[in-house]
């Protein structure tokens, strides 16, 4: 039997999904004594995967407001917000929301709703949050919202990221199993459907057939480490000087800036190693890092003892950049296991591109920057890149296993 168009499908106008698939009823009435206000970019409006509906519909003192950027500020500096308002928004000047004492916790939170890169757009559209006090959360697991990517495996889908903040603030408070088990009943139930073409989106790059996703990525992804380095240029000066100052001993590819992200945990490692020779200030800005960063630079052996320390047995280092091999043979140190993400096609294509291409080809979001200039950046991207395989992975075998 032919399914029914997309547009003539009848859906639930609480939870925006097919009649058939709808689960209001599931949904509990949670008594929340923290006050959220849920900020939904427009975009994100009628998405039936939507998390930030059913926390309107669960929690009984919150509020949404959906709207552009600039509507939105106007009507947040209309609000009359508490002193003790927070904004739950990853980075690395928010506070931990567990480690930060009982009086000092937020009793009113603001929580946005869209992408990553739509959560961006509104911390930067609107005045009043960048001069919130933030916090953030460090979750034990990833995501369950499979159905959709998240840029980090740390990330949470709203629905998630919210009631995770409420049990810390208020876990007198019941009804968040019901509701976390009513969301991933809306997970389950779509996973069981086959494609179609009624989705909301198809992409036709997303294949998972040609896929061969490395066992560490899929199984083992809190033993992965994530690792990029800038190495010091070619020395372009005198000869003579260059002898005098004995740096033709120093390795051509010494790193100068290394910096990596434990993909579960988050714990990140960063450290600039003292130049071979005074650095350009055109290449400064290649790196688009200052120079003060260089000022307390480590020496390259107390740069691999701080590695060496930050590392763990089992660990696996996933890079994409073809430089980081050569580096990680200039570091030396204890052999490791290594994984090249460049190996790893989306689509079974072989066609060049760049990393951000192909994350932007595939609608993956890259993230917070994870460290100074170009290479906080490639380490995003980087990690980005690990976390969308990990996540397609999952979903393949999800897939098979309700074949």
């Amino acid at each position: 039997m032919e399914l029914p168009s997309r547009e003539w499908r009848l859906r639930c106008y609480g939870c925006h999904r097919p009649m058939d698939r709808c689960f209001c009823d599931r949904i509990p009435t949670i008594k929340n004594r923290t006050q959220v206000l849920i900020l939904q970019h427009m975009r994100e409006r009628f998405h039936p995967f939507n998390t930030a509906r059913i926390l309107k519909r669960s929690l009984t003192n919150s509020r949404l407001l959906v709207d552009h950027s600039d509507r939105l500020a106007v009507a947040l500096s209309e609000i009359q917000l508490s002193n003790e308002v927070g904004l739950l928004y990853p980075g690395p000047e928010a506070q931990l929301l567990g480690d930060v004492a009982a009086e000092k916790r937020p009793k009113q939170l603001v929580v946005l709703d869209g992408t990553w890169h739509h959560t961006k757009t509104l911390v930067r559209d609107i005045p009043l949050l960048q001069r919130l006090p933030r916090f953030r959360l460090a979750p034990c697991e990833p995501s369950r919202y499979t159905i959709r990517r998240e840029p980090h495996v740390q990330y949470l889908s709203t629905l998630e990221a919210t009631v995770a903040a409420l049990r810390c603030l208020e876990p007198e408070t019941s009804g968040f199993d019901r509701l976390i088990a009513a969301f991933e009943g809306m997970i389950e139930s779509q996973l069981t459907l086959p494609m179609s073409g009624y989705g909301w989106r198809r992409n036709h790059r997303r294949g998972l057939a040609p896929l061969k996703i490395a066992k560490a990525l899929k199984d083992d992804l809190e033993n992965v480490v994530v690792v990029y380095g800038e190495t010091a240029p070619g020395f372009k000066g005198d000869r003579s000087s260059a002898r005098d100052a004995k740096i033709k001993t120093v390795p051509s590819n010494t790193p100068v800036y290394w910096a990596a992200e434990r993909m579960v945990s988050g714990e990140r490692f960063e450290c600039a190693v003292e130049p071979p020779w005074p650095l350009s200030s055109s290449f400064l800005e290649h790196l688009k890092v200052p120079a003060t960063l260089f000022e307390h630079a480590s020496s390259l052996e107390e740069f691999r003892q701080s590695w060496e320390a930050f590392l763990r047995p089992r660990d696996v280092l996933a890079f994409y950049y073809s430089n980081i091999p050569k580096l990680l043979n200039a570091i030396g140190g204890r052999s490791r296991a290594s994984l090249h993400l460049k190996s790893i096609h989306l689509d079974g294509s072989r066609e060049s591109r760049t990393l951000e291409k192909m994350l932007d080809d595939s609608n993956v979001d890259i993230g917070p920057i994870l460290g100074s200039g170009r290479a906080g950046h490639r380490l995003a991207c980087t990690a980005a890149f690990a976390n969308h395989l990990h996540c397609l992975a999952s979903l393949a075998d999800r897939k098979i296993a309700n074949a």
